[in-house]
Order: structure tokens, then C-alpha cells, then sequence
């Protein structure tokens, strides 16, 4: 168990140590998210004959008697295990079992275990080995490398990745990692200042919280105090505030908050049971703490029904009968019947007001409470995208998700009463019912889109953006886009584009020259090695290669591998990309939509890309277009048209301000009927 002052102490000590440090590594524009994917098939030309007698030699080597020739044996199996070919060699000679057998005896220096859990890790990635082969002894040895208080941190890193690994690759290692890896290491991995370690660790506890299963987090929630699982996300927030978030930091946080609120999808899913006594005692609870009521018992049926109907529709219920009914819809389904019952328990006067206000009404202009709360649950559900399982590439978190522990629940008080706030604002009748359901979901939407790190602070902001401030946002909004549209305004554009077209395709060969960061991973996303491209100056030629973690800029002569620009056939994005069709069925629509792919020389070789992001993937796919003069189709492309139209266009008309334009030009006047007003210009006048 953790004393919530040690939790408290890892606060303190990770912002002292966050502060000590220099800001994030700026790697600019070309930053990738960690889950970025790059294949090369064919790239590699070595025999197979030359990888088997390299893997017999390194085989030998780190069975020496001398410790040097096992040390240098093993750092070049670090480098050369990437290749699968010699992978394939190594691991038919029960290579990897001498590993094994290195790491469970435990007797080599720090340096030796560095290179050989490394090696492992990388022949391991290949997949030709199952993750399920490993003995409990060796899984257990890692663990205790990472629960160890003194230890090596190239070893620790390692062996943190390992173990991510080896949870992701099924349930019953998953079980074995969660018993033998104790919390509090994990903690205190991430207060210590080597950032790698921090986000090894991070992605530890990220895949034991989405092996779970149904049961949310119970690595963490089984913790005494209840509250640590909250002071693990204030340390993660306390991160976001104060520094600019790295991006597989970013991408845990995201990945955090998707799998937290999806454990609220059963009940989204879940229709309420008109049976169920339980269900319809709450329903009658709602009744019953919105309306002072005389006792019930002393009543006859008949009356006590009638009583209950009457209230039910005053509540805004559409079946007054059997308000069950009204919850059947899934989603939102028994989320709906949880978030009425917590705003009328947790905030019993506002929920009075609410329910009391409208009842008072004429019937038109009346806001009924359970329609209004069902559609309003939905609405949330869409926008914190419930149900929807983490993208592999996502990194938009909200950071006010830390600040709470029942979002959700907190989210719709404060917008159920905004929806009644809207709706006398627009005084609204019950046919108006879905125009201010938009009006309060764009308010949601703008709202949340602002950041807010707070309840409070999403509270003040979506209140001050009533609906006079919606209406003059959509109308700014559409006057914006209704001045371009003049037919002599279209005329210009059309005049203007060509030469801002040829400014795009120099800014997207500019920034091929600078070259992009990639990661490499695999199907688990592991996201190790990096490796960089770029396009030579004259445009000739694509350089890339493998590059160390902290290289920012590589030089073109430092990158090994290169391709001519004229042996480029084709540029294939999407589902058509080699590596999708090799793992036809298994990709995301959203890495599918960042994939793209170059075949050259011949059609069996081919270079591979996921993009790290949407924008990367557009100007990397307008780039090679433009190499291969094509036309670039992205819709970034678009965008940056349509803005440096919009600019251009604004700049040019800047002293036509409130002067309308004519859709047709004024006619030429007919000329004149002499030409006898030229001026007799003389020497003598010089």
C-alpha cells in the first residue's frame, strides 16, 4: 500500500525536476507521433548465405571465455538483430535461449546486460519467436530489473519495454507482468529525470490499463488510497500545464482518457429494463425530489397513478404511463437514467429549480427535463467520443479530464442547466427542441475546444458564450465565407491561382530538402529506432537512414540509403500501400488513412511510410507529386490555397472596403468624336 504523502512527494519531486530541466527537445515542424510506421521491403540486397555465416560468428562470439569479445559480440548483435533475415538465422541456432540464459543467470556487467536484453528486444520484435515461449523465470528476472532501486537505466529502459511488450502479447503474460511488477516502482520511474525512462514507464502502465479487460485499471484502483489514481493523473496534468507535452506523452494522456471514459459504454449501451424494480425506483426517486407530494400510501391506486403520470410529464418525460420507455433507446441508454439521478442527488436545489421552473410554463415554451437529459447525454457521449476505442495516432486529450474523477457526471450539471439557460434565451417551444440541442452542442464543442483545465473554468466560458455570441460567431463565420464569392472576386482568384500553386509546390520541395523523423514499430507499436528522409537540394534524389535518438537534422551524407527521384514509378496511398496489404484486415481506418508508399527501380521494391500526422502525410504525398509531376489532390493543399487566396484576395481590395461590387463590370464609355484636347507641348514651355 502508498501513503498519499508519498504520492504527494512524486508531485513535488516531478515538477522540481521538470523545472530543472531544459523545455522538451524542439525537433520542429517534422516531429512525429510515436506510432508513425516505415517499412522497406527489398531495400536490404545481402546474400542469405553472408547473414548465416554473420549470425554463426556473433553466435560463437558471445559464447567466448573473454568478456571483451562477448561484449563487442553483443553490441553488434544489437545493431544487426533488426534485420530479419539474419533474426531468422540467429533464432534457428537457439540463439535467443543463450540470451535467455545470460539475462536468468544475472552474472554479466551492466554494459554486457545493456547490449543483450537489447538484442533480445529486437529479435523478439520480429514476432518469429512467441512472447508466450518465455518462462516465468525470465519474465520474473525482468520484472525485478525494473523494480530494482539501484540499476543501470539503459538496463531499466529496456527492460520496461520488454515488459510492455510481453503484456500487450496476451492475457497470461499480462497476469504474470501485473503480479510481479509493483506500483510503486512504476511511480517512481516516473518522478526520475531521464525522460526516456519516464515514458517507458508510462507506456508500461498504459498497456496494463488497456489489457485490463472490463475492470477498470485494476493495477491502480486496487491501490489504497482510492484517491491514487487521481494524483497519478494530477502528475500527468501538472506536466501538461507547466511544459509543452512531448508527444508519446501527449498520446498516453489521450489514450489514458479514452480508456477511462470507455468504461462508461456498457451502460451507454445498456437499455433500461421497464422490469427491473431497481431501475424504476429510481425513476420514481427523481419524481419524488422534484415535487413535494402528499403521502402516496393514503391513496387509492387509480389516484396514485394518475398523481405519478401527471408528474412524470411535468418531469418531461413522453410516457408519462411507463417512463421507462423513454430510456429504452440505447445510446444513451441507463448513462442517461445515472446522470439525471446524480444531478438531482448531488445538486438537489438546481435540480429543483430546473424541474419547478419549466413546470410553471405555459406547455409551449415549457423545457422538459428528461428529454432535454437524455439527448443531452448523448451529445456528450459523442463529443468525448464514448465507445469509440483509442486511435493508435490520437494525442487530443481534454485536459479538464484530469481535474475530475466523474467527468461525465460533472460535464452534464453544468450543461443541463445551460441547455435550460439556451433555451429561454431563444425562447424556444417544444418544435425548437433540436435547433437548441445544436446550439448547445456548438457551445460544448467551442467550449471544450478552448482547453479548459477546469470545471470552473469550462463553467465561466461556456456561460459567457450565450446564444447572442453563437449568433454572431456563425454570422462572422459566414460572412467570411460569402465575400469571396462576388462573380469578379471568383474572376481574380482564378487569375491568382496559378502563381500561388507554384509557391505551394516550392514550400513542399523546401520541406522534403529538411527531411522528416520517423519511428519505426511494430504491430505491438513499439516505437524505438528512428530513421530519417529528406530530398537532396537539387532535387535529384531521396537520402534516408537510421538515426540515433537524439539526432535532430542528420546530414545528408550521414544517411546510408538513397533513391533517384527518376526511378520513382508511382506514389500508392491508403489500402493500396504494400505493407496495408499485408496486414489486410488488421489496420485502422485511421492508419490507413495516413499510409503511403513509393515503388522504384522495379515493382517489388518499395519504401514505406505511415505519417505521423495528417499534415505530414499531405505535404509528403504533395511533394513526391510534385517530383513526379502530378498534380497534388491533399486537402492541405486546399486549405493553404484558399488561405493565401483569402489573403491575397483581401490585400487587393483592402481601399474597395464597404464599397459593393458590382457582378458586372461597368461598360466602356464610346469614344470621344475628336481627339483635339492633346496639349501642344513646345521647347519654349521646357
Amino acid at each position: 500500500q502508498i501513503d498519499i504523502t508519498d504520492v504527494l512527494l512524486i508531485l513535488v519531486s516531478y515538477a522540481r525536476s521538470a523545472l530543472l530541466q531544459s523545455s522538451p527537445r524542439p525537433l520542429g515542424p517534422s516531429l512525429p507521433n510515436p506510432y508513425a510506421v516505415q517499412t522497406i521491403q527489398g531495400a536490404s540486397k545481402t546474400s542469405k548465405r553472408g547473414k548465416g555465416c554473420c549470425a554463426e560468428d556473433l553466435y560463437k562470439g558471445i559464447q567466448s571465455a573473454d568478456s571483451g569479445v562477448r561484449c563487442d559480440s553483443l553490441k553488434q548483435l544489437a545493431n544487426v538483430s533488426t534485420d530479419v533475415t539474419f533474426a531468422q538465422e540467429f533464432i534457428s541456432r537457439d540463439g535467443h535461449v543463450l540470451l535467455v540464459k545470460i539475462v536468468e543467470d544475472g552474472n554479466e556487467s551492466p554494459l554486457i546486460m545493456t547490449h543483450t536484453l537489447t538484442s533480445f528486444f529486437e529479435l523478439m520484435d520480429h514476432q518469429i519467436v512467441s512472447w508466450e515461449n518465455l518462462s516465468s523465470a525470465f519474465i520474473k528476472k525482468i520484472a525485478s530489473l525494473v523494480n530494482a532501486k539501484v540499476c543501470d537505466a539503459s538496463i531499466q529502459q529496456v527492460s520496461l519495454a520488454l515488459l510492455e511488450s510481453m503484456v500487450q502479447s496476451g492475457r497470461a503474460l499480462y497476469l504474470l507482468v501485473k503480479q510481479e511488477v509493483t506500483l510503486e516502482r512504476l511511480l517512481a520511474h516516473l518522478q526520475v529525470a531521464n525522460q526516456q525512462i519516464q515514458t517507458k514507464a508510462m507506456a508500461l502502465l498504459m498497456a496494463l490499463l488497456q489489457t485490463a479487460g472490463d475492470t477498470p485499471a485494476p493495477l491502480l484502483l486496487s491501490s489504497s488510497p482510492p484517491l491514487l489514481l487521481l494524483l497519478l493523473l494530477l502528475l500527468l496534468l501538472l506536466l501538461v500545464l507547466l511544459f509543452e507535452t512531448p508527444a508519446p506523452m501527449a498520446h498516453y494522456l489521450y489514450v489514458l482518457q479514452s480508456v477511462t471514459l470507455n468504461h462508461l459504454e456498457p451502460r451507454m449501451r445498456t437499455p433500461l429494463d421497464c422490469y427491473s424494480q431497481d431501475q424504476r425506483e429510481v425513476l420514481h426517486t427523481l419524481r419524488q425530489a422534484a415535487f413535494e407530494t402528499e403521502s402516496e400510501n393514503s391513496l387509492s391506486n387509480e389516484r396514485r397513478r394518475s398523481l405519478c403520470a401527471k408528474e412524470f410529464r411535468k418531469l418531461g418525460f413522453s410516457n408519462n404511463s411507463n417512463p421507462g420507455q423513454d430510456l429504452v433507446r440505447a445510446p444513451p441508454g441507463l448513462l442517461a437514467l445515472d446522470t439525471m439521478e446524480y444531478f438531482s442527488s448531488r445538486y438537489p436545489d438546481a435540480y429543483s429549480r430546473f424541474v419547478l421552473e419549466n413546470s410553471s410554463r405555459e406547455d409551449k415554451h415549457e423545457c422538459p427535463f428528461a428529454r432535454s437529459s437524455i439527448q443531452l447525454t448523448l451529445v456528450l457521449c459523442e463529443i468525448l467520443r464514448i465507445g469509440d476505442p483509442p486511435s493508435e495516432t490520437g494525442a487530443d486529450y481534454h485536459p479538464i479530464f484530469f481535474s475530475q474523477d466523474r467527468l461525465v457526471e460533472e460535464l452534464f450539471c453544468v450543461c443541463i442547466q445551460l441547455l435550460n439557460k439556451t433555451w429561454k434565451e431563444m425562447r424556444a417551444t417544444q418544435e425548437d427542441f433540436d435547433k437548441v440541442m445544436q446550439v448547445v452542442r456548438e457551445q460544448i464543442t467551442r467550449t471544450l475546444s478552448s482547453k479548459p483545465t477546469s470545471l470552473e473554468l469550462f463553467k465561466n466560458k461556456v456561460n459567457a458564450l450565450n446564444y447572442g455570441e453563437i449568433l454572431k460567431l456563425r454570422q462572422t463565420e459566414r460572412l467570411h465565407q460569402e465575400e469571396t464569392l462576388a462573380l469578379p472576386v471568383v474572376e481574380l482568384k482564378e487569375r491568382l491561382k496559378p502563381e500561388l500553386m507554384d509557391l505551394i509546390r516550392q514550400q513542399r520541395l523546401n520541406r522534403l530538402c529538411q527531411g522528416t523523423l520517423f519511428r519505426k514499430i511494430s504491430s505491438r507499436r513499439r516505437q524505438d529506432k528512428l530513421w530519417y528522409c529528406r530530398l537532396s537540394p537539387n532535387h535529384k534524389v531521396l537520402h534516408y537512414g537510421d538515426v540515433e535518438e537524439d539526432t535532430e537534422s542528420p546530414a545528408i551524407e550521414s544517411l546510408q540509403e538513397k533513391i533517384p527521384v527518376a526511378d520513382i514509378k508511382a506514389l500508392l496511398t491508403g489500402k493500396d500501400c504494400p505493407h496495408m496489404k499485408e496486414n489486410k484486415g488488421k489496420q485502422t481506418k485511421e492508419v490507413l488513412d495516413l499510409a503511403f508508399s513509393i515503388t522504384y527501380d522495379v515493382e517489388d521494391y518499395s519504401l514505406n511510410f505511415i505519417a505521423s500526422s495528417r499534415a505530414d502525410f499531405c505535404l509528403w504525398t504533395d511533394g513526391l507529386s510534385v517530383l513526379l509531376g502530378r498534380d497534388m489532390g491533399s486537402e492541405s493543399m486546399r486549405s493553404e490555397l484558399e488561405i493565401l487566396l483569402s489573403m491575397e484576395i483581401k490585400l487587393r481590395l483592402l481601399d474597395l472596403e464597404n464599397v459593393q461590387i458590382p457582378d458586372l463590370a461597368p461598360p466602356v464609355p464610346l469614344p470621344p468624336s475628336n481627339y483635339h484636347f492633346c496639349y501642344d507641348f513646345n521647347a519654349t514651355e521646357q
